[in-house]
Protein backbone atom coordinates (compact mmCIF):
# COMPACT_ATOMS: atom_id res chain seq x y z
CA UNK A 1 0.00 0.00 0.00
CA UNK A 2 1.53 3.29 -0.68
CA UNK A 3 0.97 6.16 1.96
CA UNK A 4 0.02 9.44 0.42
CA UNK A 5 1.37 12.46 2.20
CA UNK A 6 -0.91 14.87 4.01
CA UNK A 7 0.32 17.85 1.32
CA UNK A 8 -0.14 17.15 -2.47
CA UNK A 9 2.81 18.23 -4.61
CA UNK A 10 2.33 21.39 -6.55
CA UNK A 11 0.18 20.88 -8.95
CA UNK A 12 -0.91 17.36 -8.67
CA UNK A 13 -4.81 16.93 -7.85
CA UNK A 14 -6.22 15.82 -4.95
CA UNK A 15 -8.24 11.91 -5.35
CA UNK A 16 -11.23 11.80 -5.90
CA UNK A 17 -14.17 11.08 -3.18
CA UNK A 18 -13.99 7.36 -4.69
CA UNK A 19 -10.29 7.18 -4.40
CA UNK A 20 -10.48 8.46 -0.55
CA UNK A 21 -13.17 5.58 -0.15
CA UNK A 22 -11.23 2.84 -1.27
CA UNK A 23 -8.11 4.06 0.75
CA UNK A 24 -9.82 3.99 3.64
CA UNK A 25 -11.02 0.42 2.88
CA UNK A 26 -7.61 -0.46 2.06
CA UNK A 27 -6.20 1.22 4.88
CA UNK A 28 -8.82 -0.73 7.59
CA UNK A 29 -8.20 -3.91 5.50
CA UNK A 30 -4.54 -3.64 6.54
CA UNK A 31 -4.97 -2.78 10.24
CA UNK A 32 -7.50 -5.71 10.38
CA UNK A 33 -4.55 -8.31 9.06
CA UNK A 34 -2.24 -6.77 11.53
CA UNK A 35 -4.64 -6.58 14.40
CA UNK A 36 -5.66 -10.41 13.46
CA UNK A 37 -1.84 -11.24 13.20
CA UNK A 38 1.05 -11.69 15.54
CA UNK A 39 1.16 -7.98 16.73
CA UNK A 40 5.20 -8.95 18.26
CA UNK A 41 5.58 -5.67 20.36
CA UNK A 42 4.38 -2.77 18.49
CA UNK A 43 1.83 -1.37 21.06
CA UNK A 44 0.55 1.68 18.67
CA UNK A 45 0.15 1.91 15.09
CA UNK A 46 -0.45 4.66 13.22
CA UNK A 47 -1.31 4.81 9.27
CA UNK A 48 -2.84 7.72 6.94
CA UNK A 49 -2.77 8.07 3.72
CA UNK A 50 -4.03 11.48 2.19
CA UNK A 51 -6.57 13.38 4.88
CA UNK A 52 -7.07 10.08 6.70
CA UNK A 53 -5.82 9.26 9.62
CA UNK A 54 -6.44 5.62 11.80
CA UNK A 55 -4.78 5.25 15.17
CA UNK A 56 -5.08 1.16 16.73
CA UNK A 57 -3.66 0.55 20.27
CA UNK A 58 -2.86 -2.49 21.58
CA UNK A 59 -2.83 -3.24 25.76
CA UNK A 60 0.06 -5.25 27.00
CA UNK A 61 -0.93 -8.16 28.35
CA UNK A 62 0.88 -9.43 32.02
CA UNK A 63 3.91 -11.24 30.29
CA UNK A 64 4.87 -8.10 28.46
CA UNK A 65 3.12 -9.24 24.92
CA UNK A 66 0.76 -7.09 23.19
CA UNK A 67 -2.98 -8.47 22.83
CA UNK A 68 -4.88 -6.90 20.01
CA UNK A 69 -8.11 -5.33 21.77
CA UNK A 70 -10.86 -6.51 21.72
CA UNK A 71 -9.79 -9.73 20.07
CA UNK A 72 -8.23 -11.97 23.18
CA UNK A 73 -8.28 -15.30 22.40
CA UNK A 74 -11.48 -15.21 21.19
CA UNK A 75 -9.94 -16.22 17.67
CA UNK A 76 -7.08 -18.62 18.91
CA UNK A 77 -9.58 -21.75 17.28
CA UNK A 78 -11.40 -21.28 14.22
CA UNK A 79 -15.36 -21.00 15.45
CA UNK A 80 -17.66 -23.23 13.52
CA UNK A 81 -20.46 -21.30 11.67
CA UNK A 82 -21.18 -18.52 9.60
CA UNK A 83 -18.51 -15.41 11.24
CA UNK A 84 -20.64 -12.66 10.82
CA UNK A 85 -17.76 -9.54 10.36
CA UNK A 86 -17.51 -5.92 10.62
CA UNK A 87 -18.37 -4.37 7.38
CA UNK A 88 -17.08 -0.42 9.31
CA UNK A 89 -15.11 0.49 11.72
CA UNK A 90 -16.96 1.79 14.34
CA UNK A 91 -18.58 0.70 17.95
CA UNK A 92 -20.46 -2.15 18.56
CA UNK A 93 -23.89 -2.12 20.12
CA UNK A 94 -25.45 -5.10 21.27
CA UNK A 95 -28.80 -3.50 21.73
CA UNK A 96 -30.73 -0.57 20.90
CA UNK A 97 -29.83 0.94 24.14
CA UNK A 98 -28.32 0.75 27.42
CA UNK A 99 -30.02 -1.29 29.62
CA UNK A 100 -32.14 -2.81 27.22
CA UNK A 101 -32.30 -7.00 25.59
CA UNK A 102 -29.69 -7.70 23.28
CA UNK A 103 -30.50 -8.07 19.74
CA UNK A 104 -29.14 -11.18 19.77
CA UNK A 105 -27.79 -13.46 22.50
CA UNK A 106 -25.83 -16.79 22.92
CA UNK A 107 -28.40 -19.65 22.10
CA UNK A 108 -30.95 -17.00 20.39
CA UNK A 109 -32.01 -18.34 17.00
CA UNK A 110 -32.32 -15.82 14.22
CA UNK A 111 -33.81 -15.43 10.87
CA UNK A 112 -31.98 -14.55 7.84
CA UNK A 113 -31.46 -10.34 7.93
CA UNK A 114 -32.90 -10.04 11.47
CA UNK A 115 -30.68 -7.10 13.36
CA UNK A 116 -28.36 -8.93 15.51
CA UNK A 117 -26.38 -5.69 16.33
CA UNK A 118 -25.20 -2.12 15.70
CA UNK A 119 -22.43 -0.33 14.65
CA UNK A 120 -21.97 3.48 15.19
CA UNK A 121 -19.48 4.76 12.63
CA UNK A 122 -19.45 8.97 12.29
CA UNK A 123 -22.21 9.31 14.91
CA UNK A 124 -24.38 7.33 11.84
CA UNK A 125 -26.53 3.93 13.58
CA UNK A 126 -25.71 1.25 11.06
CA UNK A 127 -27.94 -2.39 11.77
CA UNK A 128 -25.97 -5.83 12.00
CA UNK A 129 -27.93 -7.91 10.05
CA UNK A 130 -27.45 -11.69 10.07
CA UNK A 131 -25.73 -13.73 7.08
CA UNK A 132 -28.25 -16.49 7.61
CA UNK A 133 -30.69 -18.41 9.09
CA UNK A 134 -29.81 -19.70 12.23
CA UNK A 135 -28.16 -19.92 16.39
CA UNK A 136 -25.90 -17.53 17.29
CA UNK A 137 -23.25 -19.34 19.11
CA UNK A 138 -20.99 -16.87 19.93
CA UNK A 139 -21.00 -13.33 20.35
CA UNK A 140 -17.45 -12.01 19.95
CA UNK A 141 -17.13 -8.36 20.50
CA UNK A 142 -18.43 -6.64 23.85
CA UNK A 143 -20.81 -4.07 24.34
CA UNK A 144 -19.67 -0.78 23.16
CA UNK A 145 -16.19 -2.05 21.75
CA UNK A 146 -14.59 0.13 19.32
CA UNK A 147 -14.17 -2.77 16.01
CA UNK A 148 -12.61 -2.89 13.29
CA UNK A 149 -13.33 -3.53 9.81
CA UNK A 150 -13.42 -7.42 8.85
CA UNK A 151 -13.48 -7.97 12.97
CA UNK A 152 -15.50 -11.20 13.77
CA UNK A 153 -18.61 -9.64 16.11
CA UNK A 154 -21.11 -13.06 16.00
CA UNK A 155 -20.56 -16.75 15.43
CA UNK A 156 -23.85 -18.02 14.03
CA UNK A 157 -24.61 -22.11 13.36
CA UNK A 158 -26.64 -21.98 10.44
CA UNK A 159 -30.22 -23.56 10.76
CA UNK A 160 -28.92 -26.79 8.37
CA UNK A 161 -26.32 -28.16 10.24
CA UNK A 162 -28.39 -27.41 13.94
CA UNK A 163 -29.53 -31.18 15.22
Amino acid sequence: MSIVPDRLPLGEEPPSLADERETVRELCRSLGDLVRGPAGRATRVVMAAGSVRVEVEWPVGEAGSVVPSGEGNALEAEPTGEVLRAEMVGTFYVAAEPGARPFAAVGDVVAQGQQVGIVEAMKLMNAVVAPCAGTVTEVLAADGQAVEYDQPLLVIAPAEQEE
